[in-house]
């Protein structure tokens, strides 16, 4: 059974920074595309970064500069760190596993992580 479990969400002000774990268990993960997609109260779940199994990396246009996506394959975890956030980077944020490396479809995720809660004030 895959399990993603997301850990570090958390309430920062606005300027702050965050990091987010992805810990991946129940298969390798290392040739896959991990992304991390969030979705705000009321809103469609968007796509935020990928890394692919290459290591190839991918960002929304609203991240861009102020996120990145990394992995530690030894410990099958994903990370994103998250700086220079704003109220509008508010969402739960969740992780998932694209065996069909796709990237960024919603449609296409195999497995998801139940999510982790990122409050950003003003």
């Amino acid at each position: 059974q895959v399990q993603l479990v997301e850990s570090g969400g958390g309430l920062v002000q606005a300027g702050g920074s965050l990091t987010l774990s992805c810990a991946a268990s129940g298969r390798t993960f290392s040739m896959y595309t991990m992304e991390w997609f969030r979705q705000a109260p009321g809103k469609e779940r968007d796509f935020v970064a990928a890394i692919s199994g290459s290591d190839k990396l991918y960002y929304a246009d609203s991240v861009k500069g102020r996120f990145t996506i990394s992995r530690d394959n030894a410990k099958n975890t994903v990370y994103l760190q998250m700086s220079s956030l704003s109220p509008e980077d508010t969402a739960v944020y969740y992780c998932a596993i694209d065996y069909g490396r796709n990237v960024g479809k919603v449609m296409t995720v195999d497995y998801w992580g139940q999510g982790t809660q990122v409050t950003v004030s003003s």
